[in-house]
Protein backbone atom coordinates (compact mmCIF):
# COMPACT_ATOMS: atom_id res chain seq x y z
CA UNK A 1 0.00 0.00 0.00
CA UNK A 2 1.32 3.42 -0.93
CA UNK A 3 2.05 5.99 1.79
CA UNK A 4 -0.85 8.12 0.56
CA UNK A 5 -3.27 5.30 1.32
CA UNK A 6 -1.76 4.38 4.66
CA UNK A 7 -3.94 5.13 7.68
CA UNK A 8 -2.85 5.95 11.20
CA UNK A 9 -2.61 2.94 13.44
CA UNK A 10 -4.47 2.48 16.70
CA UNK A 11 -2.85 1.75 20.02
CA UNK A 12 -2.76 -2.03 20.59
CA UNK A 13 -5.32 -1.79 23.38
CA UNK A 14 -7.84 -0.11 21.08
CA UNK A 15 -7.25 -2.64 18.29
CA UNK A 16 -7.64 -5.56 20.72
CA UNK A 17 -10.76 -3.96 22.19
CA UNK A 18 -12.32 -3.59 18.72
CA UNK A 19 -11.38 -7.13 17.67
CA UNK A 20 -12.87 -8.58 20.83
CA UNK A 21 -16.19 -6.78 20.30
CA UNK A 22 -16.45 -7.69 16.61
CA UNK A 23 -15.35 -11.28 17.28
CA UNK A 24 -18.10 -11.79 19.87
CA UNK A 25 -20.71 -10.30 17.55
CA UNK A 26 -19.53 -12.44 14.59
CA UNK A 27 -19.83 -15.70 16.55
CA UNK A 28 -23.23 -14.69 17.95
CA UNK A 29 -24.43 -13.78 14.44
CA UNK A 30 -23.24 -17.15 13.12
CA UNK A 31 -25.29 -18.97 15.78
CA UNK A 32 -28.53 -17.08 15.14
CA UNK A 33 -28.24 -17.28 11.32
CA UNK A 34 -27.36 -20.99 11.49
CA UNK A 35 -30.72 -21.48 13.20
CA UNK A 36 -32.62 -19.96 10.24
CA UNK A 37 -32.10 -22.91 7.90
CA UNK A 38 -32.25 -25.80 10.38
CA UNK A 39 -36.05 -26.05 10.22
CA UNK A 40 -36.39 -27.00 6.55
CA UNK A 41 -35.01 -30.50 7.08
CA UNK A 42 -36.92 -30.99 10.37
CA UNK A 43 -40.40 -30.14 9.02
CA UNK A 44 -41.46 -33.74 8.17
CA UNK A 45 -40.64 -34.91 11.72
CA UNK A 46 -42.51 -31.97 13.25
CA UNK A 47 -45.53 -32.65 11.04
CA UNK A 48 -45.58 -36.27 12.19
CA UNK A 49 -45.21 -35.39 15.90
CA UNK A 50 -47.93 -32.70 15.98
CA UNK A 51 -50.17 -34.06 13.21
CA UNK A 52 -50.18 -30.84 11.17
CA UNK A 53 -50.32 -30.29 7.42
CA UNK A 54 -47.35 -29.29 5.32
CA UNK A 55 -48.77 -25.81 4.71
CA UNK A 56 -49.26 -25.23 8.45
CA UNK A 57 -45.78 -26.56 9.24
CA UNK A 58 -44.33 -24.21 6.63
CA UNK A 59 -45.32 -21.33 8.91
CA UNK A 60 -42.29 -22.20 11.04
CA UNK A 61 -40.15 -20.72 8.26
CA UNK A 62 -42.70 -18.21 6.89
CA UNK A 63 -43.42 -16.84 10.38
CA UNK A 64 -39.70 -16.52 11.05
CA UNK A 65 -39.20 -14.55 7.83
CA UNK A 66 -42.24 -12.35 8.47
CA UNK A 67 -41.00 -11.46 11.95
CA UNK A 68 -37.57 -10.59 10.57
CA UNK A 69 -39.12 -8.33 7.94
CA UNK A 70 -41.20 -6.49 10.54
CA UNK A 71 -38.52 -6.12 13.23
CA UNK A 72 -35.50 -5.15 11.09
CA UNK A 73 -36.85 -1.70 10.08
CA UNK A 74 -37.19 -0.91 13.81
CA UNK A 75 -33.51 -1.68 14.45
CA UNK A 76 -32.47 1.75 13.12
CA UNK A 77 -34.27 3.34 16.08
CA UNK A 78 -33.01 0.66 18.49
CA UNK A 79 -29.39 1.19 17.43
CA UNK A 80 -29.73 4.91 18.12
CA UNK A 81 -31.54 4.48 21.43
CA UNK A 82 -29.80 1.53 23.15
CA UNK A 83 -26.15 0.75 23.93
CA UNK A 84 -24.19 -2.05 22.27
CA UNK A 85 -24.42 -4.19 25.40
CA UNK A 86 -28.14 -3.59 25.81
CA UNK A 87 -28.84 -4.54 22.19
CA UNK A 88 -26.61 -7.61 22.37
CA UNK A 89 -28.35 -8.82 25.52
CA UNK A 90 -31.75 -8.08 23.98
CA UNK A 91 -30.92 -9.98 20.78
CA UNK A 92 -29.39 -13.06 22.37
CA UNK A 93 -31.84 -12.98 25.29
CA UNK A 94 -34.79 -13.15 22.89
CA UNK A 95 -33.06 -15.75 20.75
CA UNK A 96 -32.23 -17.93 23.77
CA UNK A 97 -35.74 -17.63 25.20
CA UNK A 98 -37.26 -18.53 21.84
CA UNK A 99 -34.93 -21.52 21.48
CA UNK A 100 -35.92 -22.79 24.94
CA UNK A 101 -39.62 -22.41 24.12
CA UNK A 102 -39.15 -24.30 20.85
CA UNK A 103 -37.21 -27.12 22.49
CA UNK A 104 -39.88 -27.68 25.17
CA UNK A 105 -42.95 -26.86 23.03
CA UNK A 106 -45.87 -29.18 23.91
CA UNK A 107 -47.96 -28.02 20.93
CA UNK A 108 -47.38 -26.69 17.43
CA UNK A 109 -48.74 -23.26 18.42
CA UNK A 110 -46.15 -22.93 21.18
CA UNK A 111 -43.41 -24.02 18.77
CA UNK A 112 -44.50 -21.36 16.28
CA UNK A 113 -44.53 -18.74 19.05
CA UNK A 114 -40.99 -19.75 20.00
CA UNK A 115 -39.85 -19.29 16.40
CA UNK A 116 -41.31 -15.76 16.39
CA UNK A 117 -39.37 -14.92 19.57
CA UNK A 118 -36.20 -16.40 18.03
CA UNK A 119 -36.67 -14.31 14.88
CA UNK A 120 -37.08 -11.13 16.94
CA UNK A 121 -33.61 -11.64 18.39
CA UNK A 122 -32.09 -12.66 15.05
CA UNK A 123 -33.42 -9.52 13.37
CA UNK A 124 -31.45 -7.30 15.76
CA UNK A 125 -28.12 -9.11 15.49
CA UNK A 126 -27.03 -8.42 11.90
CA UNK A 127 -27.74 -4.64 11.91
CA UNK A 128 -25.94 -4.46 15.27
CA UNK A 129 -22.91 -6.26 13.82
CA UNK A 130 -22.70 -4.11 10.67
CA UNK A 131 -23.18 -0.82 12.52
CA UNK A 132 -20.51 -1.77 15.08
CA UNK A 133 -18.05 -2.60 12.30
CA UNK A 134 -18.65 0.80 10.71
CA UNK A 135 -18.10 2.54 14.06
CA UNK A 136 -14.93 0.68 15.05
CA UNK A 137 -13.09 -0.19 11.84
CA UNK A 138 -11.23 2.50 9.82
CA UNK A 139 -12.18 2.80 6.13
CA UNK A 140 -8.96 1.20 4.86
CA UNK A 141 -9.74 -2.09 6.69
CA UNK A 142 -13.53 -2.32 6.39
CA UNK A 143 -13.45 -4.62 3.38
CA UNK A 144 -11.54 -7.33 5.24
CA UNK A 145 -13.83 -7.16 8.27
CA UNK A 146 -16.98 -7.07 6.12
CA UNK A 147 -15.58 -10.16 4.39
CA UNK A 148 -15.76 -11.98 7.72
CA UNK A 149 -19.39 -10.91 7.93
CA UNK A 150 -20.00 -12.37 4.47
CA UNK A 151 -18.47 -15.62 5.71
CA UNK A 152 -21.04 -15.72 8.52
CA UNK A 153 -23.96 -14.83 6.24
CA UNK A 154 -23.06 -17.48 3.62
CA UNK A 155 -21.63 -20.41 5.58
CA UNK A 156 -24.17 -20.50 8.41
CA UNK A 157 -27.21 -21.06 6.13
CA UNK A 158 -25.24 -23.63 4.10
CA UNK A 159 -24.26 -25.64 7.20
CA UNK A 160 -27.70 -25.39 8.88
CA UNK A 161 -29.51 -28.12 6.90
CA UNK A 162 -26.53 -30.48 7.17
CA UNK A 163 -26.32 -30.03 10.96
CA UNK A 164 -30.07 -30.46 11.28
CA UNK A 165 -29.97 -33.67 9.22
CA UNK A 166 -27.22 -35.09 11.43
CA UNK A 167 -29.11 -34.27 14.64
CA UNK A 168 -32.34 -35.73 13.24
CA UNK A 169 -30.43 -38.89 12.43
CA UNK A 170 -29.40 -39.10 16.08
CA UNK A 171 -32.85 -38.41 17.50
CA UNK A 172 -35.75 -35.95 17.75
CA UNK A 173 -36.04 -32.54 16.08
CA UNK A 174 -35.83 -31.14 19.61
CA UNK A 175 -32.10 -31.98 19.49
CA UNK A 176 -31.67 -29.07 17.06
CA UNK A 177 -32.80 -26.57 19.70
CA UNK A 178 -31.04 -28.44 22.50
CA UNK A 179 -27.76 -28.08 20.59
CA UNK A 180 -28.16 -24.39 19.75
CA UNK A 181 -29.34 -23.23 23.20
CA UNK A 182 -26.13 -23.88 25.20
CA UNK A 183 -24.08 -22.09 22.54
CA UNK A 184 -26.41 -19.08 22.63
CA UNK A 185 -26.26 -18.97 26.45
CA UNK A 186 -22.45 -19.24 26.38
CA UNK A 187 -22.26 -16.31 23.94
CA UNK A 188 -24.65 -14.32 26.15
CA UNK A 189 -22.38 -14.91 29.16
CA UNK A 190 -19.25 -14.06 27.16
CA UNK A 191 -20.87 -10.84 25.95
CA UNK A 192 -21.81 -9.86 29.51
CA UNK A 193 -18.17 -10.39 30.50
CA UNK A 194 -16.21 -8.96 27.55
CA UNK A 195 -18.49 -6.77 25.42
CA UNK A 196 -18.10 -3.00 25.71
CA UNK A 197 -20.25 -0.17 24.39
CA UNK A 198 -19.38 1.60 21.14
CA UNK A 199 -20.76 4.67 19.42
CA UNK A 200 -23.09 7.27 20.86
CA UNK A 201 -26.72 6.96 21.90
CA UNK A 202 -29.45 9.40 20.92
CA UNK A 203 -32.70 9.67 22.88
CA UNK A 204 -34.90 9.44 19.80
CA UNK A 205 -38.65 9.12 20.45
CA UNK A 206 -40.46 6.04 19.13
CA UNK A 207 -43.31 6.79 16.74
CA UNK A 208 -46.01 4.13 17.32
CA UNK A 209 -47.69 4.88 13.98
CA UNK A 210 -44.45 4.07 12.16
CA UNK A 211 -44.17 0.77 14.00
CA UNK A 212 -47.77 -0.11 13.09
CA UNK A 213 -47.14 0.81 9.44
CA UNK A 214 -44.05 -1.42 9.47
CA UNK A 215 -46.20 -4.38 10.49
CA UNK A 216 -48.95 -3.54 7.99
CA UNK A 217 -46.53 -2.82 5.14
CA UNK A 218 -43.63 -5.26 5.31
CA UNK A 219 -45.62 -8.15 6.83
CA UNK A 220 -48.20 -8.59 4.02
CA UNK A 221 -45.59 -7.78 1.36
CA UNK A 222 -43.25 -10.58 2.48
CA UNK A 223 -46.17 -12.97 3.06
CA UNK A 224 -47.54 -12.40 -0.42
CA UNK A 225 -44.18 -13.01 -2.08
CA UNK A 226 -43.42 -16.06 0.08
CA UNK A 227 -46.87 -17.50 -0.71
CA UNK A 228 -46.11 -17.21 -4.43
CA UNK A 229 -42.67 -18.71 -3.83
CA UNK A 230 -44.26 -21.71 -2.11
CA UNK A 231 -46.66 -22.17 -5.01
CA UNK A 232 -49.64 -21.00 -2.96
CA UNK A 233 -50.29 -17.66 -4.61
CA UNK A 234 -50.61 -18.70 -8.24
CA UNK A 235 -54.27 -19.73 -7.98
CA UNK A 236 -55.35 -18.17 -4.68
CA UNK A 237 -56.53 -14.67 -3.91
CA UNK A 238 -54.60 -14.18 -0.66
CA UNK A 239 -51.16 -13.56 -2.20
CA UNK A 240 -52.27 -10.76 -4.59
CA UNK A 241 -54.39 -9.19 -1.84
CA UNK A 242 -51.48 -9.30 0.62
CA UNK A 243 -49.12 -7.77 -1.96
CA UNK A 244 -51.54 -4.95 -2.76
CA UNK A 245 -52.20 -4.17 0.90
CA UNK A 246 -48.50 -4.29 1.73
CA UNK A 247 -47.61 -1.86 -1.05
CA UNK A 248 -50.30 0.62 0.04
CA UNK A 249 -49.19 0.64 3.68
CA UNK A 250 -45.53 0.75 2.62
CA UNK A 251 -46.20 3.95 0.66
CA UNK A 252 -47.87 5.45 3.73
CA UNK A 253 -44.87 4.34 5.83
CA UNK A 254 -42.44 6.07 3.46
CA UNK A 255 -44.47 9.29 3.46
CA UNK A 256 -44.53 9.33 7.26
CA UNK A 257 -40.77 8.78 7.49
CA UNK A 258 -40.15 11.64 5.06
CA UNK A 259 -42.18 13.91 7.32
CA UNK A 260 -40.62 12.71 10.59
CA UNK A 261 -37.02 12.89 9.40
CA UNK A 262 -37.35 16.68 9.14
CA UNK A 263 -37.21 16.67 12.95
CA UNK A 264 -34.77 13.69 13.14
CA UNK A 265 -37.47 11.45 14.67
CA UNK A 266 -37.99 8.98 11.80
CA UNK A 267 -38.11 5.29 12.68
CA UNK A 268 -36.15 4.57 9.49
CA UNK A 269 -34.27 7.60 8.15
CA UNK A 270 -34.62 7.57 4.36
CA UNK A 271 -31.98 10.27 3.86
CA UNK A 272 -29.64 7.34 3.30
CA UNK A 273 -31.00 7.33 -0.27
CA UNK A 274 -29.78 10.90 -0.88
CA UNK A 275 -26.26 9.44 -1.13
CA UNK A 276 -25.95 8.18 -4.75
CA UNK A 277 -23.28 5.56 -4.03
CA UNK A 278 -25.46 4.02 -1.31
CA UNK A 279 -28.45 3.91 -3.67
CA UNK A 280 -26.49 2.35 -6.55
CA UNK A 281 -24.99 -0.27 -4.22
CA UNK A 282 -28.42 -1.02 -2.76
CA UNK A 283 -30.00 -1.55 -6.19
CA UNK A 284 -27.18 -3.90 -7.14
CA UNK A 285 -27.50 -5.70 -3.81
CA UNK A 286 -31.25 -6.14 -4.36
CA UNK A 287 -30.72 -7.66 -7.81
CA UNK A 288 -27.97 -9.94 -6.47
CA UNK A 289 -30.15 -11.10 -3.57
CA UNK A 290 -33.04 -11.81 -5.91
CA UNK A 291 -30.78 -13.81 -8.21
CA UNK A 292 -29.14 -15.75 -5.37
CA UNK A 293 -32.32 -16.68 -3.49
CA UNK A 294 -34.23 -17.47 -6.68
CA UNK A 295 -31.44 -19.76 -7.86
CA UNK A 296 -31.04 -21.66 -4.60
CA UNK A 297 -34.80 -22.32 -4.55
CA UNK A 298 -35.14 -23.32 -8.21
CA UNK A 299 -32.01 -25.48 -8.62
CA UNK A 300 -32.87 -28.06 -5.89
CA UNK A 301 -36.45 -28.22 -7.20
CA UNK A 302 -35.20 -28.88 -10.72
CA UNK A 303 -32.56 -31.42 -9.66
CA UNK A 304 -35.10 -33.46 -7.71
CA UNK A 305 -38.05 -33.34 -10.12
CA UNK A 306 -36.29 -33.36 -13.50
CA UNK A 307 -33.02 -35.18 -12.80
CA UNK A 308 -34.50 -37.53 -10.16
CA UNK A 309 -31.90 -36.87 -7.48
CA UNK A 310 -32.75 -37.52 -3.83
CA UNK A 311 -32.77 -34.63 -1.30
CA UNK A 312 -29.51 -35.73 0.36
CA UNK A 313 -27.64 -35.76 -2.96
CA UNK A 314 -29.01 -32.34 -3.83
CA UNK A 315 -28.00 -30.98 -0.44
CA UNK A 316 -24.46 -32.31 -0.84
CA UNK A 317 -24.26 -30.78 -4.33
CA UNK A 318 -25.28 -27.34 -3.01
CA UNK A 319 -23.02 -27.43 0.07
CA UNK A 320 -19.63 -26.76 -1.62
CA UNK A 321 -20.92 -23.60 -3.28
CA UNK A 322 -22.30 -22.18 -0.04
CA UNK A 323 -19.09 -22.91 1.86
CA UNK A 324 -16.93 -21.50 -0.97
CA UNK A 325 -18.97 -18.28 -0.98
CA UNK A 326 -18.40 -17.85 2.73
CA UNK A 327 -14.71 -18.80 2.84
CA UNK A 328 -13.87 -16.41 0.00
CA UNK A 329 -15.60 -13.51 1.74
CA UNK A 330 -12.49 -12.46 3.74
CA UNK A 331 -10.35 -12.82 0.59
CA UNK A 332 -12.65 -10.55 -1.40
CA UNK A 333 -12.66 -8.10 1.53
CA UNK A 334 -8.87 -7.81 1.55
CA UNK A 335 -8.83 -7.40 -2.24
CA UNK A 336 -11.45 -4.66 -1.92
CA UNK A 337 -9.27 -2.80 0.62
CA UNK A 338 -6.39 -2.91 -1.83
CA UNK A 339 -7.99 -2.41 -5.25
CA UNK A 340 -11.51 -1.04 -4.67
CA UNK A 341 -14.87 -2.49 -5.74
CA UNK A 342 -14.95 -2.43 -9.54
CA UNK A 343 -11.96 -4.76 -10.03
CA UNK A 344 -13.94 -7.42 -8.14
CA UNK A 345 -17.57 -6.71 -8.98
CA UNK A 346 -17.33 -6.29 -12.77
CA UNK A 347 -15.64 -9.67 -13.58
CA UNK A 348 -17.80 -11.47 -10.99
CA UNK A 349 -20.97 -10.00 -12.53
CA UNK A 350 -20.00 -11.31 -15.97
CA UNK A 351 -19.29 -14.73 -14.43
CA UNK A 352 -22.80 -14.83 -12.88
CA UNK A 353 -24.27 -13.93 -16.28
CA UNK A 354 -22.35 -16.83 -17.80
CA UNK A 355 -23.68 -19.27 -15.18
CA UNK A 356 -27.26 -18.10 -15.72
CA UNK A 357 -26.80 -18.64 -19.47
CA UNK A 358 -25.49 -22.15 -18.76
CA UNK A 359 -28.39 -22.98 -16.44
CA UNK A 360 -30.79 -21.71 -19.12
CA UNK A 361 -29.53 -24.43 -21.50
CA UNK A 362 -29.59 -27.44 -19.15
CA UNK A 363 -30.86 -30.70 -20.59
CA UNK A 364 -31.53 -34.14 -19.15
CA UNK A 365 -28.16 -35.19 -20.61
CA UNK A 366 -26.25 -32.58 -18.57
CA UNK A 367 -24.09 -34.39 -15.97
CA UNK A 368 -24.75 -33.62 -12.31
CA UNK A 369 -21.16 -32.52 -11.73
CA UNK A 370 -21.51 -29.79 -14.38
CA UNK A 371 -24.48 -28.35 -12.49
CA UNK A 372 -22.49 -28.51 -9.25
CA UNK A 373 -19.53 -26.69 -10.85
CA UNK A 374 -21.91 -24.05 -12.20
CA UNK A 375 -23.32 -23.54 -8.70
CA UNK A 376 -19.82 -23.26 -7.22
CA UNK A 377 -18.81 -20.66 -9.85
CA UNK A 378 -22.00 -18.70 -9.20
CA UNK A 379 -21.53 -18.80 -5.41
CA UNK A 380 -17.86 -17.85 -5.69
CA UNK A 381 -18.78 -14.91 -7.92
CA UNK A 382 -21.37 -13.72 -5.42
CA UNK A 383 -18.71 -13.69 -2.71
CA UNK A 384 -16.78 -11.13 -4.81
CA UNK A 385 -19.98 -9.09 -5.23
CA UNK A 386 -21.61 -9.00 -1.79
CA UNK A 387 -18.58 -8.03 0.32
CA UNK A 388 -17.72 -4.94 -1.80
CA UNK A 389 -21.39 -3.95 -1.99
CA UNK A 390 -21.90 -4.15 1.79
CA UNK A 391 -18.74 -2.14 2.35
CA UNK A 392 -19.45 0.49 -0.31
CA UNK A 393 -23.09 0.93 0.72
CA UNK A 394 -22.50 1.59 4.42
CA UNK A 395 -19.15 3.32 3.84
CA UNK A 396 -20.83 5.92 1.64
CA UNK A 397 -22.94 7.18 4.56
CA UNK A 398 -21.99 9.72 7.22
CA UNK A 399 -21.57 8.30 10.70
CA UNK A 400 -24.96 9.44 12.04
CA UNK A 401 -26.73 7.34 9.36
CA UNK A 402 -24.84 4.06 9.94
CA UNK A 403 -27.61 2.56 12.07
CA UNK A 404 -30.35 3.45 9.60
CA UNK A 405 -28.24 2.28 6.65
CA UNK A 406 -27.75 -1.10 8.36
CA UNK A 407 -31.51 -1.36 8.94
CA UNK A 408 -32.23 -0.50 5.28
CA UNK A 409 -29.73 -3.13 4.07
CA UNK A 410 -31.22 -5.77 6.40
CA UNK A 411 -34.76 -4.97 5.28
CA UNK A 412 -33.70 -5.10 1.65
CA UNK A 413 -32.24 -8.60 2.14
CA UNK A 414 -35.59 -9.91 3.35
CA UNK A 415 -37.67 -8.21 0.65
CA UNK A 416 -35.31 -8.97 -2.24
CA UNK A 417 -34.89 -12.61 -1.19
CA UNK A 418 -38.65 -13.13 -1.08
CA UNK A 419 -39.12 -11.24 -4.37
CA UNK A 420 -36.44 -13.29 -6.14
CA UNK A 421 -38.00 -16.54 -4.98
CA UNK A 422 -41.48 -15.41 -6.06
CA UNK A 423 -40.30 -14.25 -9.50
CA UNK A 424 -38.27 -17.39 -10.27
CA UNK A 425 -41.02 -19.76 -9.11
CA UNK A 426 -43.77 -17.84 -10.92
CA UNK A 427 -41.98 -17.86 -14.29
CA UNK A 428 -40.96 -21.49 -13.76
CA UNK A 429 -44.50 -22.61 -12.87
CA UNK A 430 -46.25 -20.73 -15.68
CA UNK A 431 -43.86 -21.85 -18.41
CA UNK A 432 -43.59 -25.48 -17.25
CA UNK A 433 -47.38 -25.66 -16.91
CA UNK A 434 -47.82 -24.37 -20.45
CA UNK A 435 -45.25 -26.87 -21.75
CA UNK A 436 -47.04 -29.77 -20.05
CA UNK A 437 -50.36 -28.59 -21.46
CA UNK A 438 -48.74 -28.64 -24.91
CA UNK A 439 -47.89 -32.32 -24.46
CA UNK A 440 -44.31 -32.28 -23.12
CA UNK A 441 -43.31 -34.90 -20.54
CA UNK A 442 -43.03 -33.63 -16.97
CA UNK A 443 -39.23 -33.68 -16.79
CA UNK A 444 -38.82 -31.88 -20.12
CA UNK A 445 -41.58 -29.38 -19.24
CA UNK A 446 -39.88 -28.51 -15.96
CA UNK A 447 -36.64 -27.88 -17.84
CA UNK A 448 -38.52 -25.60 -20.24
CA UNK A 449 -39.84 -23.61 -17.28
CA UNK A 450 -36.38 -23.35 -15.73
CA UNK A 451 -34.91 -22.13 -19.04
CA UNK A 452 -37.37 -19.22 -19.10
CA UNK A 453 -36.65 -18.39 -15.44
CA UNK A 454 -32.87 -18.32 -15.92
CA UNK A 455 -33.03 -16.42 -19.22
CA UNK A 456 -35.22 -13.85 -17.50
CA UNK A 457 -32.74 -13.65 -14.62
CA UNK A 458 -29.88 -13.20 -17.11
CA UNK A 459 -31.73 -10.33 -18.81
CA UNK A 460 -32.36 -8.54 -15.50
CA UNK A 461 -28.80 -9.25 -14.38
CA UNK A 462 -27.50 -7.12 -17.26
CA UNK A 463 -28.68 -4.11 -15.21
CA UNK A 464 -26.25 -5.16 -12.47
CA UNK A 465 -23.40 -5.34 -14.96
CA UNK A 466 -24.15 -1.83 -16.21
CA UNK A 467 -24.39 -0.48 -12.64
CA UNK A 468 -21.08 -2.13 -11.67
CA UNK A 469 -19.18 0.28 -13.95
CA UNK A 470 -20.49 3.20 -11.87
CA UNK A 471 -19.45 1.67 -8.53
CA UNK A 472 -16.66 3.45 -6.73
CA UNK A 473 -14.94 3.47 -3.37
CA UNK A 474 -16.86 5.84 -1.05
CA UNK A 475 -15.32 8.99 0.40
CA UNK A 476 -14.04 8.87 3.97
CA UNK A 477 -16.40 10.99 6.02
CA UNK A 478 -14.98 13.08 8.78
CA UNK A 479 -15.57 11.34 12.08
CA UNK A 480 -15.47 7.85 10.59
CA UNK A 481 -12.31 6.86 12.42
CA UNK A 482 -12.74 4.37 15.29
CA UNK A 483 -12.41 5.19 18.95
CA UNK A 484 -8.86 5.98 19.96
CA UNK A 485 -7.85 7.57 16.62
Amino acid sequence: MSPALAAPTSPPSVRDHSRSIIGILLVAAFVVILNETTMNVALPSIMADFGVTERLAQWLTTGFMLTMAVVIPVTGWLLDRLTTRQLFHLALGLFGAGTLICGLAPTFGVLLGGRVVQASGTAVMMPLLMTTIMQLVPPHRRGAVMGNTSLVIAVAPAVGPTLSGLLLHLGSWRFVFATVLPIALAMLALGAWRLRNTGEQRLAPLDPWSVALTVLGFGPLIYGMSAIGEGVGATHWEAPAALAGGVVFLVVFVLRQLRLQRSDTALLDLRTFTHPTFTVSLVMMALAMMALFGSIILLPLLLQRSFGLDPLSVGLMMLPGGIAMGLLGPVSGRLYDRFGPRVLVIPASFAVLGVFSFFATLSLATPWWAVMIGHIVMSTSFSFIFTPLFTVALGSLPKHLYSHGSAVVGTLQQVAGAAGTAMFVTVFSVRSGAAQAAGEAEGAALLTGSHSAFWGAAAVWCLTIVASFFLRRPPEFEGDAPLGH
